[in-house]
């Protein structure tokens, strides 16, 4: 007769002993923190000693939840934090004081109208097609803040489509935004594991007018292609005129710091609808394969 049923265990599953630890009776050799499951000592897996550890649980959580959810490519969306939707950027303005502190708040203001595109953009996106083993591709990704993040996860919860969010602790408490989908909302104590994420599955990277994330972010990504660690993505730039303002990519050339060929890394957009077909002409022409 065949038995058909898998077979059993050898070995009970971590899972069952951790709950059969939380019942053994009191004693002073079980109350010693010594006595923990090493999984299960909080203490222990945040020592020093550990750091090798904690960056390969922050690495396989992340990974493996996105592989479960069928997340084969990302299009991610990096941009400040501090650029307000169109809808509030007068309030910005009234709230400020002074003349240096309204100077600011109207630069926001002209750089606002980008929370829309960010968000057209990620509308357009997210309805690329499963292929045929199900898989999803260009699911938008942010790090899972407000403005531009916001704007992005925003337009794929428009379509009715899930998007991920990869969040970091930081001094000041900063919460993912509404808009991330909270079984694809991730949480990083490493910047280096978290960068990881965003480029593991990317396909395409959006850049809108930031700070100095978005410049390590950029940068570190323009980089790795520069250096082949990395092959070619579309690598949009939105904002020519902030942009050319705060760094002279040409000088660089000039200077004969980077080949004039780096440069052409950068395609520069203005619009959700410029952006998509340059990423659209950059797979019809066959540069999508990954090493």
């Amino acid at each position: 007769m065949t038995n058909n049923n898998p077979p059993k265990r050898v070995f009970p599953a971590a899972k069952v002993d951790a709950q059969a630890a939380r019942h053994v009776p009191s004693s002073p050799q079980t109350e010693s923190a010594a006595y923990k499951l090493a999984f299960q000592d909080n203490d222990f897996l945040l020592r020093e000693d550990l750091r090798p550890v904690r960056f390969q649980l922050e690495l396989l959580k992340t990974e493996l939840l996105l592989d479960e959810a069928n997340i084969a490519s990302t299009f991610v969306f990096y941009g400040s934090a501090r650029v307000p939707e169109p809808a509030k950027a007068d309030e910005l303005i009234e709230a400020a004081r002074g003349d240096k502190a309204k100077a600011i708040a109207e630069s926001l203001k002209a750089k606002s109208r980008y929370y829309d595109i960010a968000r057209e953009l990620a509308q357009m996106v997210s309805q690329y097609p499963l292929d045929d083993e199900g898989k999803r591709h260009f699911v938008v990704c942010s790090g899972g803040g407000p403005s531009f993040m916001e704007a992005a996860n925003r337009g794929a919860i428009d379509m009715g489509k899930e998007t991920i969010g990869l969040n970091i602790v930081l001094p000041h408490e900063q919460l993912p935004n509404p808009y991330v989908t909270p079984d694809l909302s991730f949480q990083f104590h490493y910047f280096a594991l978290r960068k990881m994420h965003f480029l593991l599955r990317a396909r395409a990277v959006a850049v809108f007018p930031g700070g100095f994330g978005t410049f390590d972010e950029m940068f570190e990504l323009l980089t790795l292609i520069q250096t082949g660690k990395m092959r070619p993505m579309p690598i949009l730039l939105f904002g020519r005129e902030f942009w050319n303002k705060v760094v002279d990519f040409q000088a660089l050339a000039d200077e004969g710091v980077v080949s004039q060929h780096d440069l052409d890394l950068i395609t520069w957009c203005e619009s959700a609808e410029e952006a998509w077909s340059a990423v659209r002409a950059h797979y019809r022409e066959g540069k999508h394969e990954r090493g």
